[in-house]
């Protein structure tokens, strides 16, 4: 008997051998397979191979979970997320708007235009000023596991930083300017370009595979290369330092990761 027979049930396969011994009878071989995967039968002599095959990417899904993955949503009000020049410039033009028509004799209050007016004009030239110099906060992202562990395992300069990124800032060019100035000396020998510098896009906290807190900053820097940051993986430990430990990497979209691991061991009893 040369050849065999293949039967199909579900996720198993009967493949019926073919006569290998003095036999009449093939001996059946009983198969069970994911059903995501595929099995190809090739013979060899008098041998049999059974060769797995991934099936097609197309219809494969990976998922990727950690203990608590969940994210905490940041919807409480805070004085952090209140742009001043925005307030300024609607109080003044709100004052300077109803000055002028109580002034016109169009709406009521014609005693209190001069005071509206004296005071909505100054008001409306600093909101404007502050709006002009404003840096808005980068976003947070904060998983609930990080978020327990913060308290008590982030430094005092770890939460400084996501504090000082996730405000409204006034006069900066950028999210931690001083910090990256003196990382990546900005026009000096071996530095780099200030045009070229890394630009903050957003934070990010969560919990390592060791149970560590670590504050990620996420940086855009497409004329820069991932050896620029490795070169200066030392220096990120030096200035967010003492008491972290900086790794850096590579994400998509010209966007590299800078992780700030805090060596604080969560397990450790207060003193």
């Amino acid at each position: 008997m040369r050849g065999g027979a293949t039967v199909c049930s579900g996720d198993r396969f009967l493949y019926l051998l073919p006569q290998l011994t003095n036999s009449t009878r093939p001996r059946p071989v009983l198969v069970h397979l994911q059903s995501n995967a595929k099995l190809f039968l090739k013979p060899h002599g008098s041998k049999l191979s059974l060769t797995p095959r991934a099936a097609d990417s197309s219809t494969t899904t990976t998922t990727t979970t950690t203990n608590n993955n969940t994210l905490v949503p940041d919807d409480g009000f805070s004085l952090a997320k209140v742009s001043f020049g925005v307030v300024g410039l609607g109080v003044g033009v709100s004052l300077l708007s109803y000055g002028f028509g109580a002034y016109f004799n169009v709406l009521p209050g014609s005693g209190w235009s001069a005071i509206m007016l004296t005071y909505g004009f100054p008001l409306a030239i600093i909101g404007m000023a502050l709006k002009y110099a404003e840096l808005k906060p980068v976003p947070c992202l904060t998983y609930s596991d990080a978020q327990s562990l913060q308290e008590k395992c982030a430094t005092p300069i770890l939460k400084q930083v996501k504090n000082d990124v996730t405000r409204y800032r006034y006069g900066d060019e950028q999210h931690l300017d001083e910090a990256l100035k003196r990382i990546f000396q900005y026009g000096q020998g071996g530095g780099i370009p200030r045009r070229s510098a890394p630009v903050l896009q957003m934070i990010r906290e969560e919990v390592t595979q060791e149970g560590k807190y670590c504050l990620v900053l996420v940086f855009e820097a497409k004329a820069l290369q991932l050896s620029d940051f490795e070169r200066r993986q030392a220096k990120f430990t030096s200035f967010f330092g003492p008491g972290i430990t900086a790794e850096v990497g590579k994400s998509e979209n010209d966007l590299y990761e800078v992780r700030l691991i805090s060596n604080t061991d969560p397990n450790a009893s207060p003193s």
